[in-house]
């Protein structure tokens, strides 16, 4: 068995040392610094040994109001984003399939895959402009319509809706291209027979379609949950204000201010450690109820 696989790599060297960049970023930037959460154990000191103190940052930390606070907002906004914004993806990689004209496909394509390789601190721009208050393009859309202007970015009524929409308008083109791709790989033959049958194209998008993109929904599904505690740290810390900060910190911007900001290292890296069991959790947890459930997994 082992003889075969190297064999096989051997013939595929060339797609195998492509890896090695990601690899090495993996590593790096995510395996090596686990290490460093032992920190999260102890006192941290600039000069001398760390002193170990067991799980007393995490005492703090659950008992911290305002660790409670962030924690219920990046459990909201993280659930608005995941039920808005999923379907959306799949969605637009339908749409997308359905244009017949190689042109316009093309055209539309690009359009909405621009806004990813945009930075937040881009997009907050242009978001703040199109929602001020006076001159705003929503808010002059408003006043036709004989409307009061809203300031969306200092009402904490309006703040997560805005983040929501944000990142569909960033995000749902570029990640709709792994569904547009597992869509391209159905065999047009099932398309035909359909035809054939006098299946309409709304029956094909039903029993074509939507079933054979099932295992790439639920694999994106359960990976999209293990990033369910990050809410988009760079997202929230363009958007916000000290109007809003009560209802949009969350657990990544508490840990940057109580990290970096106010020094309190081993605070900071329980918080940290917290957010990643939690993913980790999901992940696993999902993965194997939809093994016992539909057969499918990441794995």
């Amino acid at each position: 068995m082992f003889q075969k696989k190297w064999k096989l790599m051997k013939r595929d060297w060339v797609l195998y040392a492509m890896l090695i960049p990601a690899l090495i970023y993996f590593i790096t930037f995510h395996i090596f610094p686990l290490i460093g959460m032992k920190l999260a154990f102890q006192d941290y000191r600039i000069l001398g040994g760390h002193e170990w103190v067991g799980l007393k940052h995490f005492d703090v930390l659950f008992s911290s109001p305002a660790f409670l606070t962030v924690l219920k907002n990046t459990v909201i906004i993280s659930t608005m984003k995941m039920i808005l914004f999923f379907p959306v993806p799949i969605l637009l990689s339908i749409l997308i399939n359905e244009v017949r004209s190689g042109r316009f496909r093309n055209s539309v394509q690009s359009i909405i895959y621009l806004p990813h390789f945009l930075s937040w601190v881009v997009i907050a721009g242009v978001w703040i402009s199109l929602l001020n208050p006076e001159d705003g393009g929503v808010n002059l859309i408003r006043g036709f319509f004989q409307l009061p202007s809203i300031d969306f970015m200092t009402s904490k009524d309006h703040i997560r809706w805005v983040l929501v929409f944000s990142e569909i308008w960033r995000s749902a083109g570029w990640d709709s291209i792994i569904y547009l791709a597992a869509i391209m790989k159905i065999s047009p033959a099932l398309y035909e027979a359909a035809k054939i049958d006098g299946a309409s194209s709304l029956q094909q998008l039903r029993y074509i379609t939507i079933p054979e993109l099932s295992g790439t929904i639920v694999t994106v599904f359960i990976l999209n949950l293990g990033f369910f505690m990050n809410a988009g740290f760079d997202q929230v810390f363009n958007l916000m204000n000290n109007s809003v900060i009560s209802v949009i910190d969350i657990l990544d911007t508490y840990v940057y201010r109580i990290g970096l900001v106010n020094g309190q290292y081993s605070y900071a890296t329980a918080a940290s450690l917290f957010k990643g069991i939690i993913g980790m959790v999901l992940i696993l947890g999902t993965h194997f109820i939809s093994k016992r459930v539909t057969g499918r997994g990441v794995w």
